[in-house]
C-alpha cells in the first residue's frame, strides 16, 4: 500500500487558500514557531524558580510542586480537545484565543501574591498552551503544501520546539537570577501582545465552515477526563508508587473514561478524534513511535538534571549551561532532518535516528558517580541529541501527510497528546525502575539502557509504516 493510498485523498471541503508569497510563508512559519516555544519552554522553565516562588509566597513543600504538575496535567489533558477546537472553530481564531489564554494567565500568575493563584494561573496556561500547540502544527500544515517546503517547515517547528525544551532551565535561571521569578511568567505578555499583532496582520480570515460548526460535547468530556485522570495518576505513582489508593483510582478512571470515549468516537456524527484517522497506519504508528520517542527524551531531561545537581553539585544556573550542548546538537540535527530525509526517505530515517538515539544513551548509560562533564556527559550528548533531532520530523511528517484540512487539528492534537503522554508515563516508570536500583551509579545505568531498549523499539516500530513517498515530495531540495 502506498503512503499517499494509506492517508486517503485529501478533500477539498473546508479548504481555504494557501498563502501566497514565500516572504508571507516564512513570517507564517516564525510566528507559530514563537508560540510553540513558549508552550515548550513553559514546561521547563519554572524549575529552577521552585525555591524562589517558595519562599516568597510562603508555598508548602507539598504544593510547590504543582507550578510545575498543574501545567503538564491540564497541557496534556486538553490537547485532544485543543487540537480539534482548531478544525471546527478556524486555525485563526483559535490561535488567537490560545495566545490571549497563555498571555493573560501569566501576566495574572506573575503577579500572584499566593500560592493558589498561581498554581491556577499554571492550571489556565496549561489550557492556553493545549489549545496553542496544536494550533501551531495545523498552521503549518495547512500553510505549505506537501513537499519540501513543508519538510522544511516542520524541521523548523522542531528545532525550536526542542530549543524551548533545552533551554527552559537556562532561560529561568538567568531570569530569576537577574530579575526576579515573576519574570519567568510575566515574559510571556510582551511576547504574546507582540504574536497576536503579528497574527491578526498575517494570517488569513477563517473562511471555511465545517458543516454545522458542532463540536463532539461528551467525546471532549471524556477525552479530557479520560488523559488527564491517566497523567495525574501516573504523578501519584512517583510519590506513593504503582499500588496506593490514589494511583490505582485515577488509572481507572483514566482507563474506563477513555474506553468510553473510544465507544462514543464510533456513534458521534462529529467526533472529536474521527475513526477514520485512527484506522490510517501512518497515524496509530506515527503517533505509537511519537509516545514512545516522549518516553525517551522527556525523561532524559529529568534525569541528567538530577546527575548535574546531585552529583556534579552544578547550580541551577551551571546545569542550564551543560544542556548547551544538547541545544544545540539537536537544532543542527533537525535543520539537517529534510536533506537527510530526501536521501532516505521519512521510514528509513526514522529507524536511523532511533538508533543512533539507542547507541548514545547506552554510552550515557557508562556513567558513573565520579565522571566529570567532559568525560561523563559531553560525548553521549552529542549523539544523544542528534538522533532525537533526526527522529521528530520524520514522525511529524508521517503523522501530518495527507490528511484533510477539516481533520489537520485532530492529527496535530493526538501527536501533541501522544508525545506528552508518553513523556509523563516514561517519567513515572523509570522513578520507579531507578528507585527499585540499589546504588546512584547503577540507577542512572539501568535507566539510560532501559530508554535505550525503548529507542530500539521506535526503530522496529517504523517498519509498520507504509511505503514511504517519493523522495522529492518529501524534502527534495529547490530546484
Amino acid at each position: 500500500m502506498g503512503f499517499r493510498e494509506a492517508h486517503g485523498a485529501t478533500s477539498q471541503l473546508g479548504t481555504e487558500p494557501t498563502l501566497e508569497g514565500p516572504g508571507l510563508r516564512a513570517a507564517v512559519l516564525w510566528l507559530a514557531c514563537m508560540a510553540q516555544f513558549m508552550v515548550v519552554l513553559d514546561v521547563s522553565v519554572v524549575n529552577v524558580a521552585l525555591p524562589s516562588m517558595q519562599f516568597a509566597l510562603d508555598f508548602d513543600a507539598a504544593d510547590l510542586q504543582w507550578v510545575v504538575g498543574g501545567y503538564a496535567l491540564v497541557f496534556a489533558g486538553f490537547l485532544l480537545l485543543g487540537g480539534r477546537l482548531a478544525d471546527v472553530y478556524g486555525r485563526r481564531r483559535v490561535f488567537l484565543w490560545g495566545l490571549a489564554l497563555f498571555a493573560a494567565s501569566s501576566l495574572v500568575g506573575g503577579l500572584a501574591t499566593s500560592p493558589g493563584v498561581l498554581i491556577a494561573m499554571r492550571a489556565v496556561q496549561g489550557l492556553g498552551a493545549a489549545v496553542l500547540a496544536p494550533a501551531t502544527l495545523t498552521i503549518l500544515t495547512t500553510t505549505f503544501a506537501e513537499g519540501p517546503a513543508r519538510v522544511r517547515a516542520l524541521a523548523i517547528w522542531t528545532a525550536v520546539s526542542s530549543a524551548g525544551g533545552a533551554t527552559g532551565n537556562l532561560i529561568g535561571g538567568v531570569l530569576t537570577q537577574s530579575l526576579s521569578w515573576r519574570w519567568i511568567l510575566l515574559i510571556n505578555v510582551p511576547i504574546g501582545a507582540v504574536a497576536v499583532l503579528a497574527a491578526l496582520r498575517l494570517l488569513p480570515a477563517d473562511r471555511f465552515r465545517m458543516q454545522g460548526r458542532k463540536l463532539d460535547v461528551p467525546g471532549a468530556v471524556l477525552a479530557t477526563l479520560g488523559v488527564t485522570a491517566l497523567v495525574y495518576g501516573v504523578t501519584q505513582a512517583q510519590a506513593h508508587g504503582w499500588s496506593g489508593p490514589a494511583t490505582l483510582a485515577s488509572l481507572t478512571v483514566g482507563v474506563l473514561a477513555l474506553a468510553a470515549f473510544v465507544w462514543a468516537e464510533m456513534r458521534a456524527t462529529a467526533p472529536l478524534m474521527p475513526p477514520r484517522l485512527v484506522r490510517l497506519r501512518p497515524v496509530w504508528a506515527g503517533n505509537t513511535a511519537m509516545l514512545l520517542a516522549g518516553a525517551c527524551f522527556i525523561p532524559m531531561w529529568y534525569f541528567l538534571s538530577l546527575y548535574m545537581q546531585d552529583v556534579l553539585h552544578y547550580g541551577a544556573l551551571a546545569t542550564g549551561v551543560g544542556f548547551l550542548p544538547h541545544t544545540l546538537v539537536g537544532i543542527a540535527a533537525a535543520r539537517l532532518a529534510p536533506a537527510v530525509m530526501h536521501r532516505t526517505g521519512p521510514r528509513t530515517l526514522i529507524v536511523l535516528a532511533a538508533l543512533i538515539a539507542a547507541v548514545g544513551f547506552v554510552w550515557q548509560s557508562r556513567i558513573e558517580v565520579d565522571s566529570n562533564y567532559l568525560d561523563g556527559l559531553l560525548g553521549p550528548a552529542i549523539v544523544m541529541s542528534a538522533g532525537m533531532g533526526l527522529l521528530i520530523t520524520p514522525i511529524t511528517t508521517t503523522v501530518t501527510f495527507g490528511i484533510a484540512e477539516q481533520d489537520a487539528g485532530a492529527a496535530s492534537g493526538s501527536m501533541n497528546a501522544a508525545r506528552q503522554i508518553g513523556g509523563a508515563v516514561g517519567l513515572a516508570a523509570l522513578v520507579t525502575l531507578a528507585a527499585a536500583t540499589a546504588g546512584t551509579a547503577a540507577s542512572y545505568r539501568t535507566v539510560f539502557v532501559a530508554i535505550a531498549a525503548v529507542c530500539t523499539t521506535v526503530a522496529a516500530l517504523a517498519f509498520a509504516l507504509p511505503a514511504p513517498h517519493r523522495p522529492e515530495a518529501a524534502g527534495a531540495p529547490d530546484q
